[in-house]
């Protein structure tokens, strides 16, 4: 059985502060080690490394892009190899924007042990920098208006703690974290409800306090759901020219009911949604099918 290790204070703080649960992220790096490993041991690493040997190895960005997931990358370390007998070093902050060629970490740590966490630590850093780096786009893209870029629901199952993160890094907002902190509701609730008005009611009569969003495809819909006490309403498929008559609607009705932008948007029109006047463009490609930022692991020297 291979032998795990407790996260160091200081990471286990740095993952605090960065919004996610220490606990739930070490569970998923024993899980992703023992995918790996399969109950056997790393074959290469064992047969052609030392046990004693110890290097100085760096994380570093091939491609241009902007850093999410140091912290986790340590946790990785310190699961791996043990706080005790490993040294990461952050030469970068997460949501740093980096250009190709740059180290972003430097660690030292037994190498065997170091390259068996290599593949682990890499799929996230380089997954959750991609995520950040495609976020950043969207944000410059709004820079100057009154929009924000925010995620969706859109998750790899087990990493939306982690996804949604690396969109805070980038730039981005997050939308609700799951079923239970914010009411969304879909045309296909409305219909199981008999409209926008009751399907809201419905939603009050169980939870009256958190936040509730209604989808709707047209102004009518909108004027129903914003009189019906909608705190945001989802604009889905609406062209500029309706957007532009959705805040106009919102506005005449003196209302602070945020709007959210949805469906087909791209990077290309994503300025122009913008000008609109609406609050918020949903994105669900920053999670859903992002590319991955190049990053790489070198070892530098044998200790």
């Amino acid at each position: 059985m291979f032998a795990f290790h407790p996260l160091s204070t200081d990471t286990r703080s740095r993952l605090i502060a960065a919004g996610l649960d220490p606990d739930a992220l070490a569970t998923l790096i024993r899980s992703t080690i023992q995918e790996d490993l399969m109950g056997g041991v790393d074959i290469t690493s064992t047969a052609t490394i030392p046990a004693e040997q110890r290097s100085v190895a760096t994380f570093g960005a091939r491609d241009g892009g902007v850093v999410a997931g140091l912290p986790v990358v340590a946790a990785v370390i310190e699961t791996v190899c043990g706080p005790e007998a490993s040294e990461f070093e952050y030469l970068v902050d997460d949501a740093s924007r980096v250009d190709a060629d740059t180290d972003v970490a430097r660690v030292t740590a037994p190498t065997r042990l170091m390259l068996t966490a290599e593949r682990t630590a890499l799929n996230l850093l380089c997954h959750l920098s991609g995520i950040a780096t495609l976020t950043r786009r969207w944000a410059d893209q709004l820079e100057g208006t009154s929009a924000t870029v925010r995620d969706t629901r859109k998750t790899m199952p087990g990493l939306r703690a982690l996804q949604k993160y690396a969109v805070r890094c980038g730039g981005g907002a997050n939308h609700r974290m799951g079923l239970s902190d914010m009411a969304l509701v879909k045309d296909n609730h409305i219909a199981a409800a008999g409209g926008v008005a009751e399907a809201f009611a419905l939603v009050r009569e169980l939870e009256a306090s958190i936040p509730v969003e209604i989808e709707v495809d047209s102004l009518d819909g909108l004027r129903v759901a914003i009189e019906a006490g909608a705190d945001e309403v989802l604009v889905d498929n609406f062209t500029p020219d309706q957007m532009r008559a959705a805040v106009a609607l919102r506005d005449e009705l003196n209302t602070a009911v945020r709007l959210e932008a949805s469906g087909g948007l791209t990077l290309e029109t994503a300025r122009a949604v913008a000008e609109t006047g609406v609050d918020l463009i949903a994105v669900g490609e920053l999670t859903h099918s992002v590319r991955v930022l190049d990053l790489g692991l070198d070892l530098r020297a044998v200790v």
